[in-house]
């Protein structure tokens, strides 16, 4: 997770090297520890198909100056009205460790046709609790950004080190 000053930097890198006519407004741009997402609204009576043909060598220079800038893949977006269309993006395998109870839970999604797979029911299950607690997660994501500014201005703990070793020579 970064803080809300990286975000927007990040967030004007994009704005300053994309060109003009990609996107007809920049939405967002997310990141986590592997992705970054640049989602943008999607030119007027332009299809999807179109606008990722018209823009693909764009974006893709943008991408390759920020994979290597950022050490992230980029993956991108449109944003149609309330649709959102994302392509060129990840599916990050992660690995958790169940009890019998949350098994059975996953177990039950997939016997009952919600889920091809144990790893898809999870998937379908973060997105569920995604969509049920955004105002929730929202107030914890930003109260870890409080607690990483707390951090950062707290006293420098090399200079803790050094004290400590002085006041015991």
């Amino acid at each position: 997770m970064i803080t809300s000053e990286q975000s927007e930097q990040l967030r004007t890198w994009f704005a300053d090297r994309l060109p003009v006519d990609v996107y007809e407004s920049l939405v967002e741009v997310a990141v986590d520890r592997e992705e970054i997402t640049v989602v943008g609204t999607l030119p007027a009576n332009e299809s999807v198909k179109a606008f990722r043909e018209r823009t693909r060598q764009q974006r893709m220079e943008v991408a390759r100056e920020a994979e290597e800038l950022y050490r992230r893949k980029v993956a991108w977006a449109v944003q149609s009205g309330d649709d959102r269309i994302l392509f060129t993006h990840l599916a990050v395998p992660v690995m958790t460790r169940l009890r019998q109870p949350e098994r059975q839970v996953l177990d039950t999604l997939v016997e009952g046709g919600v889920a091809r797979s144990r790893a898809d029911a999870l998937a379908w299950c973060v997105r569920l609790v995604g969509r049920n607690t955004d105002e929730w997660l929202t107030e914890l994501r930003d109260s870890l950004a409080k607690v990483r500014e707390v951090r950062e201005t707290g006293p420098d703990r090399k200079d803790d080190a050094d004290s400590q070793k002085s006041g015991s020579e």
